[in-house]
């Protein structure tokens, strides 16, 4: 069954409309069958069987699904185009000892792969030049006089996650070769660069199209370092050792989990519990991160924090951060990049709640959802656009105004390619500028020109059926009792892992349980103990539902009984670890 026919199916235990307004959608029939065969030929827990029938994985290819390897999942460097000429430019550069200069977005995947840079020429006893540019003054990606004014003092200038659209500043860097290394969505032209190695060029296949720009960094060094040895048989920088950035960068950016990315990730996540890098180590010291880090941590609580200095502080803070080898200089990053993120989370609170009031008044249930307001701070407005969308489950965006122009960020819903219809309304005269990839997108707009550009891309949006949004249906991986929620099993799930984007978390649905004790804990969050007839309870915990209609029936339960869904996970509070239910939703049984 394809994901289109799922919306067709039968609500799962007969839920077609819980607490919190959704639909439950369990297995189709076919990915139950296969989960059954799945079972048989590799005596795997039923549970994960479930989860790898939904993502289509055969009996055959089990094991090396569980188990993803660099050594079997990395692309050759060389299949995307430009490569060999950036890889020889830049070992040029190395061997002339020319001046190199990096020039990086102010998002997580830019100062990540910055960062990957600046570690491996330091490595190769370089020291780069690192530039970011000021989000407000200078806004994303390559500008003419950053540019020329790199160029007067560098040979090679390395653009890093932006560059792909930049044909101006890129023709202005007069005497410097340029390398693009970039992943954002290409136009019908290249800009003026020696090599622009972008895998979603207008001319490559897209099979690579899912790496963060972090990722096309990591393939260039592993090209750049297999011809080091075929000339003299150096080894190069040990490239393993840099998976940390590479797992960071790619949740960060909500790449999805799939493919080399997984491995990436599944990898960089060991690196990382190793705490060899100092900026990072630093930065999970002051976000208190006392346990291995899981891919929501890097979305959730280091990404946010490299992110805070390109939003509300300094450009350059985060990619300073991941690159540095002091330690000290990593604990004062770290300290200025957290009490930073605290008042991003302040300045993001306010425009999201004008925001949204201003969303629900023109209406959430159009092809798109967007905002506008004067003075809203242009670092918070990505966030908030992705609050948006959430909210209406459709694309969001939203525009800060300045004057006669307006900064906006978007943010897209699987199956919309919004960076597309962000483009071709550039190329359409709609937009002053306008790309990104098919997720997120940034984009600047006359203030005279907004309403006529919100329309022409809320139609484009539209065509890709972004008008069929609402409250999204929670889908479920299968059922199970409470007496098999073990810490067994929920090592077994891990192993289908890393969770994210295109690869979400497994959630069950448990039926037929009664609330033996509800307390509020936190702001606004309820801490549950649920059994079944039969006895054994289960932990949960349920996060910003207070004031929800479903919070109020879990603390005021009576006599009823409850379906309840979410995910399991380690609860390792007070140093014991507990099984817990990370409660997504709840229906009366």
């Amino acid at each position: 069954m394809t994901a289109a026919a799922l919306p067709e199916a039968a609500p799962f235990l007969g839920v077609a409309q819980s607490l919190g307004g959704r639909r439950w959608l369990g297995p189709t029939l076919e990915e139950t069958r296969q989960a059954e065969a799945l079972a048989q030929q590799t005596r795997l827990p039923p549970a994960l069987c479930a989860i790898l029938a939904r993502r289509g994985v055969a009996p055959e290819a089990a094991t090396d699904f569980l188990t993803p390897s660099l050594r079997a999942l990395l692309p050759d460097p060389m299949s995307l185009r430009d490569m060999g000429m950036a890889a020889d430019r830049l070992l040029t550069a190395l061997a002339r000892r020319e001046r190199i200069a990096v020039f990086a977005d102010y998002d997580v995947d830019g100062g990540a792969s910055a960062a990957l840079m600046l570690t491996w020429l330091r490595a190769m006893g370089h020291d780069a030049t690192l530039y970011i540019p000021d989000r407000i003054d200078e806004g994303y990606g390559p500008n003419e006089a950053a540019m020329a004014m790199l160029a007067r003092d560098h040979a090679l200038i390395v653009c890093v996650d932006c560059g792909t659209l930049s044909h101006g500043p890129i023709a202005a860097a007069q005497g410097a070769d340029v390398l693009v290394l970039d992943h954002h969505l290409g136009g019908e032209g290249l800009p003026p660069a020696l090599a622009v190695v972008n895998p979603n060029r207008q001319d490559e296949n897209g099979d690579l199209g899912h790496l963060c720009a972090a990722g096309v960094v990591f393939l260039l060094l592993v090209e750049a370092n297999r011809r080091l040895r075929g000339r003299g048989g150096a080894q190069g920088p040990d490239l393993m050792g840099m998976l940390d950035l590479v797992a960071l960068a790619t949740v960060a950016d909500v790449a999805p989990l799939t493919g080399v990315n997984r491995a990436f990730v599944r990898q960089g996540l060991v690196v990382m519990a190793r705490r060899a890098r100092p900026g990072l180590r630093a930065l999970a010291d002051v976000a208190r991160l006392d346990a291995p880090p899981a891919p929501y941590h890097l979305g959730f609580v280091l990404g946010p924090r490299v992110n805070a200095g390109g939003r509300v502080g300094a450009a350059d803070l985060g990619a300073r951060l991941l690159a540095t080898a002091d330690d000290a200089e990593a604990a004062r990053l770290a300290a200025e990049l957290d009490r930073l993120n605290g008042e991003r989370r302040e300045i993001e609170a306010q425009v999201r709640d004008e925001a949204l009031a201003q969303a629900e008044a023109r209406g959430l249930d159009g092809p798109l959802v967007w905002a506008a307001g004067e003075g809203w701070h242009p670092g918070v407005i990505g966030i908030v656009a992705a609050r948006l969308k959430e909210a209406a489950n459709r694309p969001a965006v939203v525009i800060a105004l300045d004057g006669a122009l307006g900064k906006g960020s978007a943010r897209s819903v699987a199956g919309v390619d919004l960076g597309a219809a962000v483009q071709r309304l550039a190329a359409e005269g709609l937009l002053v500028k306008g790309g990104g990839h098919r997720m997120a997108a940034g984009l600047t707009v006359s203030r005279d020109g907004l309403a006529a550009a919100m329309d022409r891309l809320g139609a484009l949006l539209a065509r890709q059926g972004a008008s069929l949004g609402g409250k999204a249906d929670l889908r479920l991986d299968g059922l199970l009792m409470p007496g098999a929620a073990t810490p067994e099993l929920i090592e077994a799930l891990e192993a289908a892992g890393p969770f994210g984007q295109a690869a979400p978390a497994p959630r069950f649905a448990f039926p037929a349980l009664a609330v033996r004790d509800a307390r509020p804990v936190g702001s606004g969050h309820l801490r549950l103990r649920l059994a079944d007839s039969t006895g054994p309870t289960l932990e949960a915990i349920a996060f910003n539902i207070a004031d929800s209609a479903l919070g109020h029936a879990l603390r005021h339960p009576g006599s009823r009984r409850f379906h309840v869904a979410g995910r399991l996970e380690i609860n390792s509070f007070g140093g014991r670890n507990r099984v817990q239910l990370r409660l997504d939703d709840a229906a009366e049984a």
